[in-house]
């Protein structure tokens, strides 16, 4: 098994004499932030939050991507919060990248090293803090949680990516594979953040259309990503937020293994307006 490799953000600028022109994108179905475009200048900061700050990947824009926020979190040692999600609505995913962090669930203390993963179902009691000398980095995954008469609320829950089997996609012998961490007929969730692998050739070999969009963060290697009518050289760090509907396939070309963490939201009717 290849050792697992999790990209985190570095800050800094870039210098006076590089070149301006990148790869970032944003259309009408579409938005790639590359890597380079996660500089010091365009963090962002949260109340009640210490010793943070955050790039925001992704936030709800009407007629874009409705569903989600998504934050790449960067918590110095002795930073965190004792209050971090100020909505009592907002259900969340952490899963960090690098460093560790204490998290606290309903009373219950958690390490989650990197490859850790947390669910915090919305009203969840939770803190976060840095409790090691070094800086800590991890996603932040929000939705709005549609809750539906007769359907329970899912109970929060902390794991690993390490502690979960990646299930293979059928007739691909292992070349793409999907580390699930909520079974997809579980009704209770209305979201799936998953870590999606190829193995250098692997591919998604047709383009997928469907209701759901999609938040994507490159945690290793590289690839050319389908996006509408363009194909998109990507890489560990980039992110890719896709629209409902829009066209998306892969070619992971190599050399190494190409992962990615992958939001996308599921198992609910779809709204039929006023949107609000």
């Amino acid at each position: 098994m290849s050792t697992t490799h999790y990209y985190a953000p570095r800050g800094g600028l870039p210098g006076q004499t590089e070149l301006t022109t990148d790869r970032a994108r944003f259309t009408e179905a579409y938005a790639v932030l590359p890597r380079r475009t996660m500089t010091d200048i365009v963090t962002s900061f949260l109340p009640f939050w210490e010793g943070t700050r955050l790039w925001v990947l992704a936030r709800p824009l009407s007629g874009f991507a409705e569903t989600f926020s998504q934050y790449l979190v960067e918590v110095s040692p002795g930073g965190g919060s004792d209050r971090p999600e100020l909505d009592p609505g907002a259900e969340g995913v952490l899963f960090v990248v690098a460093g560790q962090l204490s998290v606290v669930v309903d009373g219950t203390t958690h390490t989650l090293a990197a490859g850790g993963y947390a669910f915090l179902p919305p009203a969840t009691e939770w803190t976060l803090h840095n409790e090691g000398r070094e800086v800590a980095s991890f996603h932040w995954v929000r939705k709005a949680y549609e809750r539906v008469d007769g359907v329970d609320v899912p109970p929060a829950f902390v794991t690993n990516e390490q502690d979960v089997e990646p299930i293979p996609m059928p007739d691909t012998d292992g070349a793409w594979t999907t580390t699930r961490f909520v079974a997809t007929d579980d009704l209770r969730h209305d979201m799936h953040v998953n870590i999606v692998t190829f193995t250098p050739g692997g591919a998604i070999p047709f383009p997928e259309t469907h209701v759901m969009e999609h938040g994507l963060y490159v945690l290793e290697g590289k690839a050319v990503y389908l996006l509408n009518q363009d194909w998109v050289e990507v890489e560990e760090g980039d992110f890719m937020w896709l629209r409902a509907f829009c066209p998306q396939a892969c070619y992971a070309g190599g050399p190494g293994r190409f992962r990615y963490l992958l939001y996308k939201d599921v198992n609910r009717h779809a709204r039929l307006g006023p949107f609000r």
